[in-house]
Parts: structure tokens; sequence; C-alpha cells
């Protein structure tokens, strides 16, 4: 059996509507030395089958989780059975636009990188574009991962984006210990700083991919439970990292995710306005 170079991962969850065009991205723009590795959660809708039809693809294997766990449990769970040297996950209502895979991996040749994050498209349910070419503020240049860490804490957000638009080195994720959950609203984030602990950080200017904004995201709760989670989690990179980030890091990254929770809040809410 070959050896992918490249495991993109999709740990899909009630995807129905979207998991077929999110796999044809994906695989449109792969080539063969690529593989996929889709896991469904014990979804309720027709998320398996509409998975179920690439099957016939050898670059494809498809995966069923139990229920239970939470996005970790799905999320390590297709990765743990990825065998490329890089990774990349994508969730199941997200896009990979072309080109963005190879650009992604020609970075990653160099081995003191050990991960990379393009701009992405913030689009609605129906696809409509949102926001064009969001993200890399403050971190458009190669930099140890440590400053790019320190970046985002500071920013009180998480500058590098949702997964579609982010690609590692498997070996750094797995020396990380994996996806981590002890944050579940930035199980994203506190993963790539973990890995960039371990080598630098090179962007992709261009924009690579799209992210879904759900009615979910809509929820005052969710904001206020993200802000409250981004705070613990800039306290915990202190500990473990003081000398990377300071307390006063901490303490401008923790007035910031409040502002940018408010923000958040007031954008979701206009948005939801402009879509009924």
């Amino acid at each position: 059996m070959r050896t992918p170079r490249l495991s993109v991962v999709i740990p899909a969850y009630n995807n129905g509507k979207t998991i077929a065009e999110t796999i044809r991205s994906i695989l449109a723009d792969g080539g063969d030395d690529i593989e996929l590795v889709v896991a469904d959660h014990s979804s309720t809708d027709d998320t398996l089958e509409q998975i179920r039809q690439f099957a016939s693809d050898d670059r494809v294997t498809i995966l069923e989780t139990p229920s239970g766990g939470g996005a970790p449990r799905n999320w390590n769970r297709v990765t743990e059975s990825a065998r490329g040297e890089l990774l990349k996950l994508v969730c199941g209502d997200d896009i990979v636009l072309p080109g963005t895979l190879r650009r992604q991996m020609a970075i990653l040749e160099d081995p003191s990188v050990s991960l990379t994050a393009c701009r992405r498209d913030i689009v609605d349910a129906e696809g409509k574009v949102l926001f064009s070419g969001w993200g890399l503020r403050g971190i458009g240049r190669r930099m140890p991962g440590h400053r790019a860490v320190r970046a985002a804490v500071r920013a009180g957000s998480n500058l590098f984006g949702e997964p579609a638009s982010v690609m590692m080195r498997r070996s750094a994720l797995e020396d990380a210990g994996g996806w981590r959950s002890d944050f579940p609203y930035l199980i994203d984030q506190a993963t790539y700083s973990r890995v960039l602990f371990q080598g630098d950080f090179v962007p992709d200017l261009a924009t690579g991919a799209t992210f879904r904004m759900s009615a979910t995201q809509w929820s005052v709760v969710l904001v206020r439970d993200q802000a409250t989670q981004a705070k613990q989690f800039h306290r915990a990179l202190h500990a473990e990292h003081p000398r990377a980030v300071s307390a006063v890091d901490v303490m401008v990254g923790n007035v910031r995710a409040t502002l940018m929770a408010r923000a958040r809040q007031v954008s979701y809410w206009m948005l939801k306005r402009r879509m009924r």
C-alpha cells in the first residue's frame, strides 16, 4: 500500500447537506499522493450515505465513530488513522479552494516548519461570502512558532483560523499529544499552539479555504463560554511556557478576548437579521 505524503482528515457529524462538496474539493485538489480519511460520528442525517458515494476512490478511507466523546473523539479518530507525513483536518461543511493543498505542502517541505495557515472566506449557510480573505492578522510573515503563539494570545483570538486553513506536520501533532480536549471551544488553537512550540510558522498568504457559519454560533451563551475558555487557555499557556507567553501577554489577551467576544456577538446578530 502506498504511503501518501498528505493525509486530509474529515471528522463528520450531521453534514449531509455539505459533506459531498467538501470531499470533492479535496479530491479535486489533491492528486495521487494524498489520502482522505472520513469518519462519521453517529450522524442522525444522511452524512454516512453521502460519504459512501466516494468509496470507490482508492484514496478514500471511510470510518464510523461510535457516539460520545464530543468533537475531540472524532478529531483524534481520523488523525490516528492518518498515514501521511503531513496532516490537514477539514470540517464537513468547509471547502478547500483549488491550489491550496499543493501550496501548503510546498511550504512544509522545509523540515523546520511545523505549521502553515492560509486566509479564508467566511460564508453563510448557502455559501454566500460574508467576509473575504479573513485571517493572518499580525502573523503575515515567517516567524518562530512561539512568537506566533504569543501574537495570538495578545490578539485574544485565533489568528490561524479554522482547521481547513491549516496544514501541519503529523509527527509534531503526535508529539503534542493529539488534538487538545481540555479547552473544547479552542480545540484548534490550543492544539496549534502545542505544535508551534516545535518549529516555525510560515503563512500561506493566499485565500485557500471557506469557513461556513452556522446558526449555533449566534448563541450568546456560546460566545461567552468561548471567551471564558480563551482566558483559561491563556493562563495555562503562561504556566507551561512563561518565557514565551508573559503575564502581560495574558492580561492584554484576556481583555481583548472579552472585547472580541462582544464584537463577534454583535456581528452574528447583524448577520442573522440580514439573512432572514
